[in-house]
């Protein structure tokens, strides 16, 4: 079974937004701003609005780079994250509910307080390149415990 979800990180030349999870999955860690795909909503249309709900802003102009599949040993459930990088947006970046936003120079990454998929995904995502892949984790991430990547799978594709 499978669980569909977005994550949109807004990339400026030389940073990109995250955002501070406040509460729930992940909580603790800079993520990218997204959450699950309703139902009869496209992927990107529930990227905009995750955007708009965590972070105050309208992408205006965004594309999809990645899909990733993400389990964890204790749960056999997929979470299939389609990852989008924003270039232009609209509104005033705020802070909401679940995320605190904080911009991070490209060379400042936080890594150690991310998921630890993410510094093998990060340089394509920057780097504007399409990509696939799949990490099992042991199990989720939080302020305290950082997941370990049990097996992991990551390449450049032409398409999605």
């Amino acid at each position: 079974m499978k669980k569909v979800q977005t994550l949109c990180i807004v990339r400026e030349p030389q940073r990109i937004l995250l955002g501070m999870k406040k509460y729930g999955f992940g909580v603790g860690r800079w993520n990218g701003f997204g959450g699950k795909v309703e139902d009869g909503e496209s992927v990107s249309a529930a990227a905009a609005r995750e955007l708009w709900e965590e972070a105050g802003i309208r992408p205006l102009d965004f594309a999809e780079l990645g899909i990733i599949d993400f389990e964890f040993e204790s749960d056999p459930k997929i979470i299939e994250a389609h990852i989008f990088c924003v270039t232009k947006f609209e509104g005033e970046i705020s802070e909401s509910n679940e995320m605190k936003p904080q911009w991070f120079g490209v060379s400042e990454i936080p890594f150690g307080k991310m998921w630890s998929d993410d510094e093998y995904w990060m340089s394509l995502f920057l780097e504007g390149k399409k990509f696939r892949g799949k990490f099992i984790f042991d199990r989720p991430s939080d302020a305290e415990y950082r997941s370990k990547i049990i097996e992991k799978n990551i390449h450049e594709v032409e398409e999605l």
